[in-house]
């Protein structure tokens, strides 16, 4: 591992001390008192009662478990924390807590129920993200599988999986939504295994139908004695179904899986001993991590991560020095700068973070023109030939328009922008700032571009285009369509339906909206992207990085 960059060290030249850099940074303080209301509310495990009853039971509520299995400073990114949020049909994070830690000196992908809440229950938003305008009988149509995106994290990435498993299954009054969509799970856990991908299963209480085949379909069970039990049926159904009048623990308790069925390879005494397994069994894995190539000691940036606040205005409509911000999460704010005086509204750059080589697309101003579009394109090419992974960094409004930039091409060189993101094959990370619209959000690896992972600032908007604009389109279109057909529309009347459209598209774009829907991986402070960029940058190197071997798809002059 290399001691230190090579690359030349960029000095910040703002006072932040000026009046519209403190003004920003008051304007901070509501958004993230916001924020840390809105993490209390989806790290809800249950009310008081039942958060008592489980532990007068004597078991661990889901995030001590989680935290007594990883390393004891591990950190821990939490993904989707944020699916269902703001919907009335949804329980905070849709019973399912979920992230990446150490456990033994190793990344794993950590999977866990909340049996706190509706027995750890699979609900509509565990099992499908829907909608806030649907009736809860059309979500289906727009099914988002947040368990789904959970293994598709730890599969990609190459992370064993390990699971704390406690749940009643399918959440009844909502079968409907849930059974047909979430039946995905079993299948990518006997896909993982095929592949080789090891995963592990702690079973720390009832488990029933579903929450019964996620062991049985695990590599690894560990149950634990006289608590942990798996059923197809409970005791209520048995007795429906047959008549048979049985105790869970005799139905499928951990000394029957144990001794008769041979689902349990393990029997803990305890949940601590259960744990203690788990990490013996992540101890156990041979992996062999492949070398980094130009790895270097990670070194802090030169100016601090409290700055951001200072630079970036919470209206996202007034631009922001990009160049300053990347200073504060480079490490020694060392930037080596591609085309830097061709196509300046987009700032292509060689860094390290965290001692990580990477490439950074980041809009400058948030327009791209087509010369922005084609440097981009060539800078993931060349990054693809080094296999070096990307960081996109948004703050984009989309591709301009107009004559000059239709005749300039603005078409053929988003084109080639766009097939350079889809074509690549190093891992993406994308940080979404500011705004995220239009084909823009394309361009720069939204979430239809599949990033390894793709988080969210709380100031950040994703839409088709603003709410503003949206608005100023549509009351032109409404207009033009009543005079086509000889109707006329009143002013008054027009302007209400405008400004509820209007109210509607700027909420649906906010990142809490976003994130409900699981358009990202989660809304994250923006003092903590480096910590989150690095932690991807170690997840995504797990397997090594190689880029496209081959010609990169759509290249017209």
């Amino acid at each position: 591992m290399a001691t230190g960059s090579s690359y030349p060290s960029i000095s910040a030249n703002l006072d932040l001390r000026g009046e519209q850099y403190q003004s920003n940074k008051a304007g901070w303080i509501p958004i993230l008192d916001k924020f840390e209301d809105a993490l209390k509310q989806v790290s809800f495990e249950g009310n008081d009662a039942s958060l008592l009853r489980h532990q007068q039971r004597g078991q661990l509520l889901p995030r001590d478990r989680i935290s007594l299995l990883l390393d004891q400073d591990s950190p821990f990114l939490e993904v989707c924390a944020f699916a269902g949020y703001g919907n009335s049909e949804a329980t905070p994070g849709g019973n399912i807590i979920a992230g990446i830690g150490n456990v033994c000196g190793k990344p794993c992908f950590l999977l866990s129920h909340v049996p706190t809440s509706q027995g750890g229950a699979w609900n509509t938003m565990t099992g499908i993200v829907i909608s806030h305008d649907l009736p809860i009988d059309k979500a289906d149509q727009y099914a988002v599988l947040k368990v789904n995106r959970c293994l598709e994290i730890a599969t990609e990435n190459d992370l064993p999986l390990i699971s704390l498993v406690q749940s009643a299954g399918v959440f009844l009054p909502q079968q409907r939504t849930v059974f047909h969509n979430g039946g995905k799970l079993f299948y990518d856990l006997a896909k993982r295994s095929a592949a080789g991908k090891p995963s592990c299963a702690i079973v720390f209480g009832s488990s029933t139908a579903g929450g019964a085949y996620h062991p049985a379909l695990s590599d690894y069970t560990i149950f634990v004695e006289n608590q942990g039990q798996a059923f197809l049926g409970g005791p209520p159904l048995v007795k429906m179904a047959t008549g048979e009048v049985i105790e869970a623990e005799e139905l499928g308790g951990a000394k029957v899986h144990a001794t008769m069925t041979g689902l349990a390879d393990q029997i803990a005494t305890d949940e601590f001993d259960a744990i203690q397994k788990s990490r013996e069994w992540v101890a156990s894995l041979q992996m062999r991590a492949k070398p980094t190539p130009g790895l270097i000691e990670p070194a802090a940036p030169r100016y601090p991560a409290e700055d951001l606040l200072s630079l970036v205005n919470t209206d996202i409509r007034k631009p922001f020095d990009m160049s300053e911000v990347l200073l504060r999460l480079v490490d020694d704010s060392r930037l080596s700068t591609f085309k830097p005086k061709y196509g300046p509204n987009i700032i292509t750059a060689w860094a390290h973070i965290m001692g990580h080589p990477v490439g950074i697309v980041a809009n400058q101003i948030s327009v791209i023109n087509p010369n922005e579009a084609v440097k981009a394109a060539a800078f993931i090419r060349i990054c693809n030939q080094q296999n070096t992974p990307i960081v996109f960094l948004h703050n984009v409004t989309g591709f301009m328009v107009g004559a000059k930039a239709e005749h300039a091409g603005i078409i053929k060189m988003g084109a080639q922008l766009v097939s350079a993101v889809s074509c690549s094959k190093v891992p993406h990370i994308s940080i979404i700032l500011g705004a995220s619209y239009g084909a823009g959000n394309y361009a720069m690896c939204g979430r239809s571009y599949k990033p390894r992972f793709l988080f969210t600032w709380p100031t950040g908007k994703c839409s088709v285009m603003g709410a503003d604009q949206l608005a100023g389109v549509m009351e032109t279109v409404q207009s033009k369509s009543a005079q086509a057909k000889g109707k006329t529309i009143s002013p008054e009347k027009l302007q209400k339906q405008i400004q509820t459209f209007r109210d509607t598209a700027q909420r649906d774009a906010e990142s809490y909206s976003t994130s409900s829907s699981l358009i990202d991986d989660g809304i994250i402070d923006p003092r903590d992207t480096r910590d989150v960029l690095g932690m991807c940058l170690e997840v995504v190197s797990i397997q090594g990085v190689q880029g496209a071997e081959s010609h990169m798809g759509l290249a017209r002059i």
